[in-house]
């Protein structure tokens, strides 16, 4: 989410104004999901997406309309997806319906965005209010509470506030040639991405952009590198087996959202055996995902990184 606001803000600063469109609600079958987010410029650029197909055209035609117009206003569009919707039908035939938000950005909400990209950035917790008055920022975990995205309505007002820097973060624990692509993927889908490895100077780690943190650490002492919520997700992939256990020994009675680990059956099968043998649970021991990733095939370290976000990705839908 948070390179939609940095769209937004450099538009702006250019003086372009910009209509951000959000999903604020859904029913039934519908293409967009509630937090989906487009950006929609006055110089015709845009990013992002609301779900797609002849729905979003219309609704950025609308957008592209008020710019054009010189319409300054924040308001809500409802769409129908059926053929016989008496009045907002979408063109979409899927039979259930959404709500988006059309929101104004202009030169004058350069300090919202700043302290938006600012939180988001920096992991600090805090949220983003749109209403009928416009856009607004909160910083401090009082201020959400984290109840997740909000949305009320009324005949002559909304409200729609969403959390700021409590985004899913990944923790992988090996920085080896998989954890590239991987991070890279990871990005795309929206994940803070933090990396650790036990190895000073490895070319992989170092050449990594894609990663949000990146840290030379001691494998025996990560316990209190991954926070214990359900937006917790960790890869285990360290350069041996007996580092992978020894960082799965000190995560897996966590109750994090996601714990995989890299390895052939054989070695999974070891280190499994070795943790019941040791006292962990076999319910913790069931929860950890190895073989790690979905079973499509994959040889490279593209394709293995593809079946590990497909795993993750899985996991964070499950919710």
């Amino acid at each position: 989410m948070g390179m939609i606001w940095q769209f937004i803000s450099s538009k702006i600063d250019q003086n372009i104004d910009v209509y951000l469109i959000t999903v604020a609600e859904t029913q039934g079958s519908s293409p967009g999901k509630v937090g989906f987010k487009m950006a929609v410029a006055a110089d015709g650029s845009l990013y992002g997406s609301i779900g797609g197909g002849v729905m979003e055209f219309n609704l950025v035609e609308m957008a592209r309309k008020n710019l054009a117009e010189g319409k300054k206003q924040h308001y809500l569009k409802r769409q129908v997806h059926s053929h016989d919707a008496a009045e907002d039908k979408s063109g979409m035939i899927c039979s259930g319906e959404q709500t988006q938000i059309f929101t104004l950005f202009s030169k004058a909400d350069s300090e919202v965005l700043a302290k938006v990209i600012e939180l988001e950035s920096e992991n600090r917790v805090g949220k983003i209010v749109l209403s009928s008055s416009g856009a607004e920022v909160y910083e401090g975990e009082s201020h959400i509470g984290f109840k997740g995205i909000e949305f009320q309505k009324s005949d002559t007002n909304f409200r729609y506030s969403e959390p700021l820097g409590v985004k899913e973060t990944v923790y992988i624990f090996g920085a080896g040639h998989i954890s590239v692509p991987l991070s890279q993927i990871l990005n795309l889908l929206d994940f803070r991405v933090e990396l650790f490895d036990n190895r000073q100077g490895l070319s992989t780690f170092k050449s990594n952009a894609w990663a949000h943190k990146k840290q030379v650490v001691d494998y025996k002492q990560v316990s209190q590198l991954v926070p214990e919520n359900n937006r917790s997700y960790v890869v285990i992939m360290t350069f041996g087996h007996k580092f992978d256990e020894i960082v799965l020994k000190q995560l897996i009675g966590k109750p994090l959202k996601y714990i995989g680990m890299i390895g052939s059956k054989s070695k999974v099968k070891t280190i499994f055996e070795n943790l019941i043998a040791e006292g962990f649970s076999k319910e913790n021991v069931d929860r950890v995902c190895s073989p790690i990733g979905l079973p499509i095939g994959g040889q490279t370290p593209a394709e293995i990184a593809v079946s590990i976000a497909a795993q993750i990705v899985e996991w964070r839908n499950k919710r």
